[in-house]
């Protein structure tokens, strides 16, 4: 496949490239820090230096060119602020919506987080409700676009672990817990093959007792339905 990432410098997303590259697949990973390119390389991923905050759909449809699906790993980060999660966190992933119907891209994957959408638990500040209230408008946008196969992926508390190969992967709420980035990365790859089978879901991921083979599976539809 031909797998296009924006936030390709993020930490799920590169380890998304470096299981990309072991099996053959063809990865772009879209940064905004022309600096990260050496990271990018390494994982055997391709760079373009695209800022999402500053680029319009054309030139990213641009970027996105021939590609099977996107990934959106993207997101403002620590220390950012409210208005950051708004324009990284939510508008660069609409931007990306854009950019895939415009390119023909159907395949689209988004990194989300638990709780995305509802109200923040109390005692959270105001950058943590922009995050969750700009995540779950990001996912309101794709749940809207009739003309990609959208698969919306939320993570519980992201760990740097090992990654053990069990999973829970299923629609909200499953609970709350820990699940480590590798897993992630590697239910990303999952989702990717199982598209678009799989398509229009919102999931929930945390490290569980399920092979991560076994849980993308059970998303398909029984053969003979669509």
């Amino acid at each position: 496949m031909d797998i296009v990432i924006a936030g390709g410098h993020g930490q799920i997303a590169l380890r998304l490239s470096r299981l990309l590259a072991a099996r053959g697949d063809t990865a772009v990973s879209l940064i905004r820090n022309p600096d990260h390119a050496a990271d990018v390389r390494a994982t055997g991923a391709t760079p373009v230096v695209r800022d999402l905050e500053a680029a319009s759909a054309g030139h990213v449809a641009g970027d996105l060119a021939g590609a099977d699906a996107v990934v959106f790993a993207a997101g403002a980060g620590p220390g950012s602020g409210a208005a950051r999660k708004d324009t990284v966190d939510r508008a660069a992933s609409v931007l990306l919506a854009d950019a895939a119907e415009r390119a023909g891209v159907r395949g689209f994957v988004q990194v989300s987080a638990m709780g995305a959408g509802e109200p923040p638990a109390p005692g959270r500040d105001e950058v943590w409700a922009a995050y969750i209230r700009a995540k779950g408008e990001a996912e309101d946008d794709l749940r809207a676009r009739d003309g990609l196969d959208w698969l919306i992926l939320r993570p519980g508390r992201l760990t740097d672990d090992p990654g053990t190969g069990l999973v829970t992967l299923a629609e909200p709420p499953i609970g709350h817990g820990a699940v480590t980035r590798d897993d992630v990365a590697a239910v990303i790859v999952a989702l990717l093959d199982a598209l678009p089978d799989a398509r229009h879901r919102t999931l929930d991921l945390l490290n569980g007792d399920t092979s991560i083979a076994d849980a993308v599976t059970a998303l398909r539809p029984p053969r003979g339905q669509v």
